[in-house]
């Protein structure tokens, strides 16, 4: 099982900084039988026993970016169950952007960081052929297979370039260690997806699921309480995963709310929304649905 993660600021109460992490699982790019579906959670802070609470169960691929806090998932001294992580090439990619933001720098003057040489260097390195020839549908093993020729070159150019030439050549100052490290430190989580055809080079399905709260920030200022970000969190949970799955939300909750109180226990995960909308693709009357 492949989960995708990410967390940000939440809806808050006066005085109050929330936090609301997301986790999406999208198995569709290798062709994966699982529905994709998408969970929020709300909490007051970003402390690391959070997703360590959320992710007790759970045991499979979690490609995030490198929080301190999902360590002891990966713990097998910790976890019963350890969690197999791979890290995101986006997060590991930003630190050498800035370094090379020539435009913000000139904005900033003096007071920005220098450009660096390095920086620019490794964001001028081609993006992994993978994107382009393993993007759509295929199984996990053709996927595998299709990266093996040119991504384990370009993944393993910046790589080669970092330790062999650069690093050793840096003072303990330099601005550009930092992301250095940060790649190098984890280089095996970074480069799993080379022989693992399930695993995307960054966890950016999450980043989308978050992107809504991050925009409309503002418009979810004074929220009430943790409980009111609970609920808006259920809600995202529902929205989300109604919109990963082509199914028009609004539709869906009206017509679960009709309907949810006739349903027998046994029978409630066909309201889940892939199995509602195979229901309704195959014309299947609602009062045969709920019998």
């Amino acid at each position: 099982m492949f989960a995708s993660t990410r967390y940000g600021r939440a809806p808050r109460a006066v005085g109050t900084t929330g936090r609301i992490w997301t986790y999406v699982r999208d198995d569709r790019r290798y062709g994966g039988p699982a529905p994709p579906a998408a969970i929020y959670y709300a909490s007051s802070d970003r402390r690391g026993e959070h997703p360590q609470k959320h992710l007790a169960a759970f045991a499979g691929i979690l490609q995030a970016d490198c929080y301190s806090g999902f360590e002891p998932l990966f713990d097998p001294q910790k976890k019963a169950m350890p969690i197999t992580p791979a890290f995101c090439f986006a997060h590991a990619r930003r630190g050498f952007f800035e370094l090379a933001d020539i435009e913000k720098n000139a904005r900033e003057g003096r007071k920005g960081k220098p450009v660096s040489p390095i920086g620019t260097g490794v964001c001028q390195t081609p993006r992994c052929v993978v994107r382009d020839r393993a993007r759509h549908q295929r199984p996990q093993r053709q996927r595998a297979a299709c990266r093996a020729p040119g991504a384990e070159q370009a993944a393993a150019r910046p790589h080669a370039r970092l330790v062999l030439r650069e690093r050793e050549t840096l003072s303990r100052s330099s601005e550009v260690l930092k992301p250095m490290n940060y790649m190098l430190r984890r280089w095996d989580d970074f480069a799993r997806f080379l022989d693992d055809g399930r695993i995307c080079l960054s966890n950016n399905a999450a980043e989308r699921a978050l992107r809504g709260i991050a925009l409309g920030r503002r418009n979810w200022t004074f929220v009430g309480s943790l409980r009111g970000a609970d609920r808006a969190a259920i809600m995202l949970t529902m929205i989300t995963t109604c919109r990963l799955n082509d199914v028009d939300p609004k539709a869906w909750l009206a017509d679960v709310l009709a309907r949810i109180a006739d349903i027998p226990a046994s029978r409630l995960h066909e309201l889940l929304p892939w199995e509602w909308k195979l229901l309704r693709q195959a014309g299947k009357p609602d009062d045969q649905k709920a019998d």
